[in-house]
C-alpha cells in the first residue's frame, strides 16, 4: 500500500531576494568608492594647504613665540617656512628643548599629507620632551 503525502515541488531559490541583495552591494560599493580629482593650481608659495577648524585660540599673545614645522603633502619638511631635512630638524628640536624646556610647537600639516607623517614629527617633538604641541589650521 502505497501513501501519498503530496507533490514532490522542488525548492524554489528566492531571486528577489537575491536581486536585493546585489544591488544592496551595489549601492554600497559606490557610495564607498572616493574618486581622485585632478589638481590643476600651481603652488608658488610653502606647498602647505592648512585644513578648516570650527574655532581656534589666537597664539599671537602666548609669551614664547611657537616653533612652527610645516609638513607639505609629499613629507616635505618645513622650519618656520624654511625646508629643512629631517636631521636638521630633529638637531634644531634638541637644541630648543635643552635651551628652554616646554618651548611651544605648532605643527602645520597640509590637510593632504599622509597622517604618518604627521605622527612621525609628533614623534621627534615628544622624543625631545617638547610636549607643548598644537596643530595650526586656518580660519
Amino acid at each position: 500500500m502505497r501513501i501519498e503525502l503530496g507533490d514532490d515541488e522542488q525548492p524554489d531559490i528566492g531571486l528577489i531576494a537575491l536581486i536585493d541583495c546585489i544591488f544592496f552591494l551595489l549601492m554600497f560599493f559606490m557610495v564607498a568608492t572616493s574618486f581622485k580629482q585632478q589638481e590643476g593650481k600651481q603652488e608658488k608659495h610653502q606647498p602647505i594647504e592648512l585644513p578648516a577648524a570650527q574655532a581656534s585660540l589666537d597664539l599671537a599673545s602666548a609669551a614664547k613665540a611657537p616653533l612652527v614645522i610645516g609638513i607639505g603633502k609629499d613629507g616635505d619638511l618645513y622650519l618656520d617656512g624654511d625646508p629643512v631635512s629631517l636631521g636638521s630638524l630633529r638637531q634644531r628640536l634638541q637644541q630648543v628643548a635643552a635651551a628652554t624646556p616646554g618651548h611651544p610647537v605648532q605643527i602645520a600639516g597640509d590637510r593632504r599629507t599622509p597622517y604618518q607623517n604627521i605622527v612621525h614629527v609628533l614623534d621627534l617633538c615628544q622624543f625631545e620632551h617638547l610636549n607643548n604641541i598644537s596643530m595650526r589650521t586656518r580660519n
